[in-house]
């Protein structure tokens, strides 16, 4: 097989495996409480990830690099997936994708509001105040399915502007040279964060066993194995064989994957008021994502020229 035919199977699976796992979480969340249900998906998948990264020689991990992804997990995993799978509770499962979506228009303000002050264009300025015009459109009374609820869709805001801030913090984490170990180490601290939470929020006392339904457990199987695994593999191998350009595509795609998904699978409707919002901060993304590329390949081609 090709490298380009692998990149594309695996751009693919990073497209509709991720873009699935809003409906998985949705179908999980239904018998099973949020945080727990997060953190046994990722201590499972973490382990998982762990043993094979050190089987194919990884090296063990030192206590900082532990610290380290305490640390990001607690941002990513605990807070930014935390709040979608409670969420999730209350809002459609697109629209949940939809908002998670919205990750790059926070990072680029967080960006500029801290030690980096890194100014955005003209053109992506414009797209960020787009993108929140149609957060804004969204969340008006009759906005999405009608069934959103105001605490989920803060929920949501809350856990896109976390995850935001753990993608920037990992930028100077100490990591693992192991990628996979890097991302293992991840799930299986995001994981603890997760039981400890719903242990505190009483969740644990909820879960009734006889009621869980299969469902719920196909859902979470999905989010173990084709969601923390498959995909998570299929990315990581991405980063390092094909152009990020195209790797960050992901980011636009995985809401409209959740979005017909939801609409095919779990009969999630979407207003015309929803769409043109959805419409609006897709657009947003896809601006900010190719010019941020393109700004930074400019970048690269005047340190490389010759002064």
């Amino acid at each position: 097989m090709s490298k380009r035919i692998k990149v594309l199977c695996a751009l693919v699976s990073v497209y509709v495996l991720w873009g699935g796992t809003y409906l998985g979480i949705r179908l999980a969340v239904q018998t099973i409480p949020p945080f727990l249900m997060g953190g046994i998906r990722f201590l499972v998948a973490g382990g998982a990830v762990y043993l094979y990264a050190r089987a194919t020689g990884a090296a063990r991990p030192r206590r900082e690099h532990w610290r380290d992804a305490g640390i990001t997990s607690g941002l990513l995993l605990l807070g930014g997936n935390g709040m979608v799978c409670w969420a999730e509770q209350l809002v459609p499962s697109g629209i949940a994708a939809l908002m998670a979506g919205t990750v790059p228009l926070w990072m680029l303000v967080l960006g500029f509001l801290g030690r980096a002050r890194a100014r955005p264009s003209v053109l992506t300025l414009g797209a960020i105040l787009l993108g929140f015009a149609g957060i804004a459109l969204l969340a008006l009374p009759g906005g999405g399915s009608g069934r959103i609820q105001p605490v989920g869709f803060a929920a949501l805001v809350a856990g896109s502007l976390l995850w935001s801030l753990g993608s920037l913090y990992s930028r100077r984490a100490r990591v693992p040279a192991s990628p996979l170990l890097s991302v293992s180490l991840q799930m299986i601290l995001g994981g603890a964060l997760m039981l400890l939470a719903s242990l505190l929020l009483g969740e644990w006392p909820r879960l009734d066993l006889a009621r869980v339904t299969t469902r719920s457990l196909l859902g979470m199987g999905y989010l173990v194995l084709f969601g923390s695994i498959v995909a998570f593999s299929a990315y990581i191998w991405l980063l390092k064989n094909a152009d990020t350009t195209w790797v960050s595509t992901y980011a636009f795609v995985n809401p409209i994957v959740a979005l017909f998904l939801g609409f095919v699978l779990a009969g999630e409707q979407l207003t015309a008021h929803a769409m043109w919002a959805t419409g609006i901060i897709l657009g947003s993304v896809v601006v900010i994502t190719v010019n941020r590329s393109r700004e930074a390949s400019a970048i690269r081609r005047r340190s490389s020229s010759p002064s």
